[in-house]
């Protein structure tokens, strides 16, 4: 079974809080607020599902009353999706730009990373990708796989790859290789943390790329490995 190990931001024992530019001299306190807000959700899940958690239990924990809550953020959906933002972008960052050099290699180096990560967090994303868990915050992740999906296929086929920022998101949310590989990598990672793990990352890796290239035959030697 693997573990569940978060990222603690440096203040706070045992949440993990978005890797944000430093704000404003102004607003340092607004953004003490939302870290400690986003800390005391993301310390909350490891211990219960999101759909439990109040804006009160939220608030209790950051010890600050429920009108500050409000200032900030619309609900605990609105602040799950915040507080996971960072830990989201970690997580695919392996998915992003494919490395030629890797081709050959088996497991794939990307998808192990991804898989690696995702059991470091294991218990976080178990009750995130759960029933228990959020839509929106499902929504998120899906988007930003599909994304990242889109922008490896592009890679693999054109030495002028768009980037994020440049991609229409229609033509992203159109792109079906890439909407169908983020929904069956998504579907699969979700299984696997809900069993518990059972495979090892490297495993998972060995198992998904296969099927992964037959949506992005570029990605590998001769669409195999």
């Amino acid at each position: 079974m693997c573990r569940s190990t978060s990222t603690c931001c440096e203040d706070t024992i045992g949440c993990v809080a978005p890797a944000r530019d430093s704000p404003p001299r102004g607003d340092r306190r607004v953004r003490r607020t939302q870290t400690a807000l986003e800390c005391a959700l993301i310390e909350l899940i490891e211990q219960q599902d999101l759909s439990q958690i109040t804006v009160a239990d939220v608030a209790q924990r950051a010890d600050v009353n429920r009108s500050t809550f409000y200032a900030h953020y619309r609900d605990v959906h609105e602040l799950a999706e915040a507080a996971c933002t960072a830990m989201i972008d970690n997580l695919l960052e392996s998915l992003s730009v494919p490395d030629p050099a890797q081709k050959a290699q088996n497991p794939s180096p990307w998808l192990q990373g991804f898989f690696v990560n995702l059991a470091n967090h294991a218990g976080l994303y178990r009750r995130l990708l759960g029933p228990g868990g959020s839509a929106r915050v499902i929504d998120h992740i899906l988007r930003r796989t599909t994304t990242a999906f889109y922008l490896r296929a592009c890679s693999a086929t054109t030495d002028h790859a768009p980037s994020a920022r440049t991609s229409s998101s229609t033509d992203i949310r159109h792109h079906v290789p890439a909407v169908f590989a983020a929904g069956g990598v998504i579907g699969v990672a979700t299984d696997w943390l809900q069993r518990g793990c059972p495979q090892t990352p490297t495993e998972m890796a060995t198992l998904t790329r296969p099927l992964l290239a037959q949506c992005f035959p570029g990605l590998t030697p001769s669409g195999t490995g």
